[in-house]
């Protein structure tokens, strides 16, 4: 077998980021990390906030929309149909309160979905879950799988775009047409789009909702919500403000004496991104995710999971009697945490659990190789 090459280091990468070098951050999808940049226009802003209250606060719906229209540039979106939100979370429970449900109605769900989207759906109405084998080769095959869990009672399905834990892509375009012709509200899950996509927002989607700070590089609690013309005006914010009366997107925003900071910060965060060279990002990363795949794959008892292209996430099943619970991937994630200095992220599945990396422009061939040469033996003894 040829040994796979290793991709060369992005030139300042880890220097853009204040991580600590002791570590192995191999696990940028669950959190992110935001470059130093960014951290100083948040700061700049924070303190501008302290240092007159009156005058920040009441800036803040002018340029609630100065911000919303720089992402919206980046993203490929009308300013007026995307809003702020903390977090898919978030975005997911508004989306949702935004369809109107009768008795009898269901919602079509993935066992790919992450987990607090697919609650989200679960408290609102009866749920299928389409059991989506993580070993379909692509994704056609994943499409006839959702359309063929879809009944005449199916009002909405819940997909993700690109799936947290297996890093593969479900909500693609001929699927999203499929069930719009079936008259089925589409809602996608797009966490991970922002930063890893050219063309991040799902097109024919009714709801989408994506993080930005993952690989979009803005501060924590950063997220878009778009809404499709027909359903914005149903979008309710959750807490009510003075603000209710502009309507979307700016009702479900402003939220009073928060802090705004880091949402103001986040269009830096995709600028930065386009000044490093948007596809040359994308393509280090999905390459460094390959490598360490790829290295990983050798590690006996580990199984390689089908991917989309492009992605800078890779995803592969352990070893039967691993992770098999919520509990235990918890407990072996920070296991590898404390004893190889490596952050990954390890998810239950009855049957083996999955381990996935991504790849990220502070990232080094090496934190891979200590990762693959250190896991054999660390499987021996869990």
């Amino acid at each position: 077998m040829t040994e796979p090459s290793a991709p060369p280091a992005f030139p300042g990468g880890p220097e853009l980021f204040r991580l600590d070098p002791a570590v192995a951050h191999l696990n940028h999808g669950s959190y992110g990390a935001v470059p130093v940049p960014v951290q100083e226009a948040q700061e700049a802003l924070r303190a501008e906030a302290h240092a007159d209250p009156d005058a920040f606060f009441a800036s803040v719906p002018d340029r609630l929309d100065a911000a919303r229209a720089r992402i919206a540039a980046h993203l490929g979106a009308d300013p007026d149909g995307i809003a702020f939100v903390s977090n898919a979370t978030e975005g997911a429970n508004l989306a949702l309160d935004a369809v109107p449900l009768a008795d009898g109605d269901e919602i079509l769900v993935t066992d790919h979905g992450y987990g607090t989207v697919v609650a989200a759906a679960a408290c609102r109405a009866p749920v299928t879950t389409v059991a989506l084998d993580p070993f379909l080769p692509d994704e056609d095959a994943v499409r006839e799988a959702v359309l063929a869990a879809v009944t005449p009672r199916t009002k909405v399905a819940l997909l993700d775009h690109v799936s947290s834990p297996t890093a593969r892509l479900i909500a693609g375009p001929r699927l999203l047409a499929d069930l719009a012709a079936r008259g089925i509200t589409t809602v996608v899950d797009g966490a991970h789009t922002p930063g890893t996509l050219a063309r991040p927002i799902a097109a024919g989607a009714d709801f989408w909702f994506g993080n930005l700070h993952k690989w979009g590089y803005a501060p924590s609690g950063s997220a878009i919500l778009a809404v499709a013309p027909a359903h914005r005006a149903r979008i309710r914010a959750h807490t009510p403000s003075w603000e209710d009366h502009r309507g979307f997107p700016l009702s479900v925003e402003y939220r009073a004496t928060a802090d705004y900071t880091g949402w103001l910060a986040a269009p830096e965060g995709l600028d930065l991104i386009e000044r490093l060279g948007a596809a040359r990002v994308r393509a280090h990363n999905q390459a460094l995710a390959a490598y360490g795949a790829a290295l990983l794959a050798e590690v006996p008892g580990l199984t390689p999971l089908p991917y989309t292209e492009g992605l800078p996430l890779r995803a592969l099943l352990l070893p039967p009697g691993t992770a098999e619970t919520q509990d235990a991937a918890r407990a072996m994630r920070e296991e590898l945490a404390a004893k190889l200095r490596t952050r990954v992220l390890v998810w239950p599945r009855a049957g083996g659990g999955g381990l996935r990396v991504c790849g990220q422009v502070y990232n080094r061939a090496e934190e891979y190789e200590r990762l693959a040469a250190a896991l054999p033996a660390f499987l021996r003894g869990a």
